[in-house]
């Protein structure tokens, strides 16, 4: 037992003397844990945000709201200004918090063309809003139909409508983007090896430029 050990204690030296410590793993761990902390603190910010979010439409749906014989009756208008609200908040909130956790992945992509990645994504972040604005003024109503005067269901109908379709564009959206992310950046990568748009090498005064070129009767290299 004694001679195990012994052999035990010899292995585990040798490896205690073979391993290097590296000088910023104190700085390594204690930036992780800042992370964390961020992170958690980042989440706590979002859950306040869309619970002060969603309390203030309640209450702005109450103020519009009147009791007629023991029933809540709520103006057209009211529950069209709130579904408004709503899909503005979606565009301005939900896109750049899904671009937050995709940056990592469009760096990677463009790696190579990085100065040409931050000006795809900016494209990209125009056609959205674009696309979104249009949504919202395409589907916003100015007029009730008769359907919504004789009950509020089929409005709840047409506005949680107007929700999942301004879902189901973004959707879409950063689903193709994703595929075409790849596809792009594999182009870009290829066209700088084969020397499209490369930038010539720049030459000072007085530098000789040598061209070689075959011998008459020889065939190109």
């Amino acid at each position: 037992m004694t001679d195990l050990e012994d052999r035990l204690r010899d292995a585990f030296g040798a490896a205690r003397d073979s391993t290097i410590e590296h000088p910023d793993l104190f700085a390594r761990v204690e930036r992780s844990i800042d992370d964390a902390r961020l992170r958690r603190g980042f989440r706590r910010r979002l859950a306040l945000g869309v619970t002060l979010f969603v309390a203030a439409n309640a209450a702005l749906l109450a103020l519009c709201s009147d009791v007629d014989d023991g029933r809540l009756v709520m103006p057209w208008w009211s529950i069209e200004l709130v579904t408004d609200i709503v899909l503005v908040a979606l565009a301005v909130g939900l896109g750049p918090f899904i671009k937050r956790f995709g940056r990592a992945y469009a760096a990677d992509v463009f790696r190579a063309n990085p100065r040409t990645g931050k000006s795809y994504l900016v494209l990209t972040d125009v056609a959205y809003y674009l696309i979104f604005t249009a949504f919202i003024l395409f589907t916003v109503t100015f007029d009730p139909p008769f359907a919504w005067r004789r009950s509020t269901s089929a409005q709840l109908e047409h506005e949680a409508a107007r929700v999942g379709g301004m879902l189901l564009i973004m959707g879409v959206l950063h689903a193709a983007n994703v595929v075409a992310l790849p596809v792009i950046g594999r182009l870009l990568a290829g066209g700088r090896r084969d020397g499209v748009g490369a930038a010539p090498t720049p030459v000072g005064p007085g530098t000789w430029i040598v061209r070689v070129e075959p011998a008459p009767g020889e065939p190109p290299a």
